[in-house]
């Protein structure tokens, strides 16, 4: 079923670089042009109504794009930032004001923030209802599952859980992801297969086993993001045809996952 038919569906994982915004020294790459006018093109013809803008890591701490993305597209979108560890009170209740909802934790390349501010900016986010929005390489999932699990607030963790090699439903680093999903203060993005998959495009048939039970056990702790505008992936991936593979994973669940969900989550 198409988002079309779900008032409400949303994006959770879109990346906004607009002309006047320079890069962060720390940046890794120069992304191409992809203003909000654009995804907002791709928004409408997904049939979804609401996004959460996520700060590339090519901005750094600098959310002023990001943040100028929400402002554009109004109610329906949410944001999420990247901050320094010691921000102070009043720049978060800026940041909450202007629609942000959670803090970016990035642990590949090109991250800012380290383990060592998860626990603390976690316990000073969680009364304002925010998250910790985690990438990591989900291989290394069994070594902080233990922190991940007793972590204060609300935790998603992008793509899968972006295992960067083999994996099956069967696997230890693939269990561990279940057990902090079962903990109910969780929710993985069912998105982006192509992060990982060694077999592409169209059908990503090495990640539908992962999606598949991801959705099967945790269907409760799922969302869906098209990760526009697909950054530092040759070819672009089409958007449609990835909304359609997820769809196809979801299937009774559709709704719950483009709408319940990341309600809950970000707040709407």
């Amino acid at each position: 079923m198409s988002p079309l038919a779900f008032d409400g569906a949303c994006d959770t994982h879109v990346h906004i670089y607009e002309p006047g915004f320079a890069l962060a020294p720390t940046a890794t790459f120069v992304p191409p042009p992809a203003p909000t006018s654009a995804y907002r093109t791709v928004q409408q013809a997904l049939g979804l109504q609401r996004a959460v803008i996520v700060q590339p890591t090519g901005y750094g701490v600098d959310n002023r794009c990001t943040l100028s993305a929400v402002a554009q597209l109004g109610d329906g979108a949410r944001a999420v930032v990247v901050v320094p560890p010691d921000v102070d009170d009043a720049e978060l209740k800026r940041l909450h004001d202007a629609g942000a909802r959670g803090i970016r934790f990035m642990m590949l390349s090109g991250g800012l923030l380290p383990w060592s501010a998860l626990e603390p900016l976690a316990e000073r986010v969680a009364p304002m209802g925010w998250h910790i929005d985690l990438q990591l390489d989900g291989r290394d999932l069994p070594k902080h599952e233990a922190r991940l699990r007793r972590l204060p607030g609300k935790l998603i963790i992008d793509h899968i859980g972006k295992f960067l090699g083999p994996t099956t439903p069967e696997d230890e680093a693939f269990l561990s992801l279940r057990r902090v999903l079962d903990e109910g203060r969780c929710w993985i993005k069912v998105a982006a297969p192509y992060e990982t998959s060694k077999k592409g495009p169209p059908g990503y048939e090495d990640i539908v086993p992962l999606a598949d039970a991801l959705v099967r056990h945790h269907a409760p702790r799922c969302v869906w993001a098209s990760n526009w505008p697909h950054p530092n992936v040759n070819p672009t991936p089409d958007s449609r045809a990835l909304l359609g593979w997820a769809e196809a994973r979801f299937g009774e669940h559709a709704r719950r996952i483009l709408v319940d969900n990341p309600a809950e989550l970000y707040g709407y």
